[in-house]
């Protein structure tokens, strides 16, 4: 009897327990103590909690907005915090619920578009386009986070003169109007040679070499021969026609060894002397440096008429050989007056002038060759030196102009990102004149004081013409709702 009695008392008491247990787990009376003993939090301690939460947007597409980090579901850029979120996070929802939404859009496609929310083709949620995001004018507006991650800055327009500088790249050649041929007009042999190295430089009337010919020996012969005759007439008191046929003679072969470029001195030496010579010294027709031989030695050479025996080059004169691009041509004329440098002698220029463009470009390089004069006074200069030639064609007095960076070239369009305040961009077609210095003259699409993008403007751009398209696609849209693409295609 006893026993029984103990095991009753054993039941009673887990069934007590038990009981105990679970009114403190379902806690009717809603006791704070319990519930925070049994680590449960009422809504009210949840508030302040979810109020902290920090929102993450896009730097590029502020209308992705996320309660956790991560990174955009339209570029794949790395979100970033945004300013005024934690206590102040129910901010932007109010302030949501007052802006229109003008469409909604797929993060992943653009293209796909729909009047209300729902799902793109691939299963991602459309987000919303506000009203405020775009502008009437093809304009788009960003974030100021995104100015400040792509550190996009801003320039005037300004007008003053704009200088037109060309600069190109030559080399120091023979001056080819200056290069003359030396050759003989009869056959011989060089018999001493006075000069003999390239580079040694010759005075007009210099002798260059003595020169063995049968043909002068026997023309010389010929001049005495019909000078005796004409004295043997004369003393013997001949016929004047006589005489003057002898003395036709004498100045035939007078003509024919000045024809044969013996000169005038030499001539009158034979008939002073009446003594041939029978090597006869050639003189230098031109003054100039020798700038090409035939052989390696001219004595005892053969030489043929017309056989060039040296070339004499005059440097006092020189041409450079310049090549300018496509683009630098159409302002570049004949006639027109060049600075030229070289490098052996920094700081100092030369004076010049464009004499001749050749007929066409070189495929190679692109660029169409000038000959340019120039002065050489003090010989100076050489053949085959870099020279750099500057010219200033002209330019404009008066011009708008913006840094040369700020211009987008877009196939046959020109384009520059016009700042209108608040965030907001314009991409504007303009009209190109000239460029120097890295600044651009702008002919029509812009008004001075008017702030262009000088960096990052491509990404403002590509966002501009992509809200175009979606404006594009909105103007399609049917009746009853958007004109999708994938509609057409069931």
């Amino acid at each position: 009897m006893t026993n029984n009695r103990g095991i009753l008392y054993l039941i009673v008491g887990i069934l007590l327990g038990v009981g105990s247990c679970a009114l403190l787990v379902w806690n009717p009376l809603g006791w704070a103590r319990v519930d925070h003993a049994l680590g449960r939090h009422s809504e009210s301690d949840h508030a302040p909690a979810a109020a902290g939460n920090t929102l993450y947007t896009c730097g590029m597409h502020p209308q992705v907005i996320q309660d956790k980090p991560g990174n955009c579901p339209i570029c794949g850029m790395k979100l970033v915090p945004m300013q005024g979120s934690g206590q102040a996070a129910t901010a932007p929802d109010s302030e949501n619920q007052e802006r229109k939404i003008l469409y909604w859009r797929a993060p992943m496609d653009p293209s796909y578009t729909s009047d209300k929310p729902g799902k793109s083709p691939m299963g991602m949620d459309l987000v919303p386009v506000y009203e405020d995001e775009a502008s009437s004018a093809g304009g788009v507006r960003v974030s100021a986070s995104f100015l400040q991650n792509f550190a996009v800055r801003t320039t005037p327009v300004a007008e003053g003169p704009l200088a037109l500088e060309v600069r190109a790249v030559g080399i120091l050649a023979h001056n080819e109007k200056s290069v003359v041929s030396v050759n003989t007009k009869f056959e011989g042999w060089i018999e001493k040679a006075r000069v003999n190295n390239v580079g040694e430089h010759v005075a007009k009337g210099d002798v260059l070499f003595e020169i063995y010919s049968p043909a002068l020996v026997t023309t010389q012969q010929e001049f005495l021969a019909s000078r005796d005759y004409v004295r043997r007439l004369e003393e013997k008191g001949a016929y004047s026609e006589a005489i003057e046929r002898a003395r036709s003679l004498v100045e035939a072969a007078r003509e024919r060894l000045r024809y044969w470029d013996v000169s005038e001195q030499q001539i009158d030496a034979l008939e002073q002397t009446g003594k041939v010579h029978r090597t006869v010294e050639f003189a230098s027709p031109a003054s100039g440096f020798i700038v090409e031989k035939m052989g390696n030695s001219l004595e005892g050479m053969k030489i043929s008429p017309g056989m060039t025996v040296l070339k004499l080059a005059d440097h006092s004169s020189l041409w450079a050989e310049v090549e300018f691009y496509e683009d630098d041509i159409r302002h570049m004329r004949e006639g027109q007056r060049v600075a030229v440098e070289v490098d052996a002698f920094p700081g100092r220029r030369w004076s010049g002038k464009i004499v001749l463009f050749r007929p066409a470009l070189n495929p190679a390089t692109r660029t169409l060759t000038a000959l340019v004069e120039i002065a050489n006074p003090g010989m100076r200069l050489r053949p085959q030196m870099y020279a750099n030639v500057i010219a200033h064609p002209g330019g404009a007095a008066r011009a708008l102009l913006v840094p040369a960076q700020a211009v987008l070239h877009s196939g046959e369009r020109a384009v520059v990102i016009v700042a209108k305040g608040g965030g907001l961009f314009e991409p504007r077609e303009v009209q190109l004149g000239l460029e120097a210095d890295g600044m651009q003259q702008i002919l029509a699409g812009v008004t001075q004081g008017e702030e262009v993008v000088t960096s990052s403007q491509f990404l403002i751009d590509s966002e501009s013409n992509l809200r175009a398209a979606i404006d594009m696609l909105l103007g399609n849209r049917k009746p009853d709702g958007i004109d999708h693409p994938q509609d057409s295609q069931h």
